[in-house]
């Protein structure tokens, strides 16, 4: 089942079919009597607690005083209602401000004494376009320093929904524990700041027919979305049946890279696994000795599916093992070191969009030296950089970050799993060596892509959940992490189709 992601613009869109053919304020009604039961729902059994609602002057603010109406019966609400400059308020919201003020919520301009069991954050919704200043700015500041939950209405005020970036070069955003969506799901709360202002995320349709949606803008990355390439091994198989994968790099001093990525691999299920070196290496890995060492001047690049870039520095060696691998026929995933010397040379880069046939991995930095822009460029706008990314070197790209972009062509997914327990040196080499293990065992580059982004998150989660980190978790613990994770994905979905 899929899980779409809509642009601002898009939801506009459908907002204004589905009114068209109900009465009017039925959205909002619906928005605020969905939102009241979640707020219900968080508060958790009893009556009588304190709730305060932030409503801003727009449709945000009508939905917040809605919830306001429904829950005033039940708690003890408190509400400051941001006028605005003075503009007339639609009719939806003009019905909600009298619904509120007819309930027996109390209406005021100052924040309560004693901190609430509750915010609703019903300041500003998908319209923002600029910062956060003046009473809402202080209102924001306030409540970020609350230790109860924060249930944001749509998103969280200051926030784009379309990129996930905080509004403004010094805007802030309510960060929000819990947020409740209409409509549909937005790129903006799965990526970038989101997931850190977002909470989590709960989607509601407001019984709008599914036939009023357009195609998505993205989807949020699941393993329904890889389901097909999950299957179960049978009896006759052997090594051969599962591919070869050749993690390329290990320059001087740099050996510990391309073994991540190799013991990557290996747990993840291919058959063979070699780390083949620029400079002279180990001969063995002492702790996975199943890994096979190669110099990789020596190794035949048309024999695995390669993986070039940890540790691989930048000497001639180097570029003639990146021309090397260029000219075989083998499925790329390309990271670290070999990203920046395709970002240095105009000739490989001609050479990879010719090519194809591969999966760039690439971090924020890099990125940004292959579309020869800026950082805060490429995360203004993530899905615009991966979709860049992907057109300009005819690849599957994967733009690395919290909320990792996956764009090939016309499809962009917003990868669901993962913490900060990845922000840790090595995590990169092990999510190259995932990739390229599900390359070799026959996935094709979209759903290796996904499947491997996805498990690279969902063995670091995993991790946490068991005491083993964020903090201190390294990147060599996440290998055994996916080799769980992806033997229980094929045992779930193994029984699905049974």
């Amino acid at each position: 089942m899929q899980h779409p992601l809509f642009s601002v613009a898009q939801i506009r869109g459908i907002e204004r079919t589905a009114a068209a053919g109900l009465e009017p304020g039925i959205l909002m009604d619906r928005a605020g009597r969905a939102a009241a039961d979640h707020a219900a729902d968080l508060l958790g059994p009893g009556t009588g607690r304190a709730v305060l609602v932030l409503a801003g002057p727009g449709n945000n603010g009508g939905d917040a005083l809605e919830v306001a109406a429904h829950l005033a019966a039940r708690e003890q609400v408190t509400v400051i209602h941001l006028r605005g400059d003075g503009a007339q308020p639609s009719f939806e919201t003009a019905r909600a401000i009298e619904r509120a003020g007819a309930s027996s919520a109390t209406f005021t301009d100052a924040l309560p004494s004693a901190e609430p069991d509750l915010v609703i954050d019903g300041l500003f919704g998908i319209g923002l376009t600029r910062p956060l200043e003046g009473r809402g700015r202080e209102l924001v500041d306030t409540i970020n320093e609350y230790g109860c939950p924060v249930l944001a209405l749509d998103l969280p005020s200051g926030l784009d929904a379309d990129t996930g970036a905080v509004v403004g070069p010094d805007g802030i955003a309510v960060r929000a524990s819990h947020t409740i969506t209409f409509i549909g799901d937005k790129p903006g709360l799965h990526t970038n700041e989101g997931r850190e202002y977002a909470g989590q995320v709960a989607v509601v349709g407001l019984d709008i027919s599914q036939d009023q949606f357009p195609p998505a803008t993205a989807l949020l990355s699941t393993p329904d979305l890889f389901a097909h390439c999950l299957r179960a091994r049978g009896q006759n198989a052997n090594k051969g049946t599962f591919g070869n994968v050749a993690i390329v790099g290990g320059a001087h001093g740099m050996t510990g890279a391309p073994m991540l990525g190799a013991r990557a691999a290996l747990f993840t299920g291919a058959g063979r696994v070699f780390a083949a070196f620029v400079d002279p290496g180990p001969a063995y890995d002492s702790t996975q000795p199943e890994v096979m060492c190669r110099l990789a001047g020596g190794f035949d690049f048309g024999t695995a599916t390669l993986v070039l870039g940890p540790g691989m520095g930048h000497s001639p060696d180097a570029v003639r093992d990146l021309l090397r691998a260029f000219e075989s026929a083998s499925p790329l995933v390309i990271d670290a070191d070999a990203l920046n010397l395709i970002a240095n040379s105009p000739d490989l880069q001609q050479r990879l969009t010719q090519r194809g046939n591969a999966i760039l991995t690439p971090h924020p930095l890099e990125a940004a030296r292959l579309l020869g822009m800026t950082v805060p460029i490429v995360q203004a706008d993530r899905l615009a950089a991966a979709h860049e990314l992907a057109a300009r070197f005819n690849a599957v790209a994967v733009l690395k970050g919290s909320g990792t972009v996956i764009a090939h062509g016309d499809q962009v997914a917003v990868n669901s799993t993962g913490n900060p327990g990845l922000a840790t040196a090595g995590t990169g080499d092990v999510l190259a060596g995932i990739c390229g293990s599900l390359l070799a065992q026959g996935w094709p580059l979209w759903e290796a892509a996904l499947g491997g982004v996805w498990l690279h998150g969902a063995a670091a989660d995993r991790l946490v959940r068991r005491g083993i980190g964020p903090i201190g978790l390294t990147a060599g613990e996440l290998p055994l992490a996916a080799r769980a994770v992806l033997n229980e994905l094929v045992r779930r979905y193994a029984r699905r189709r049974s």
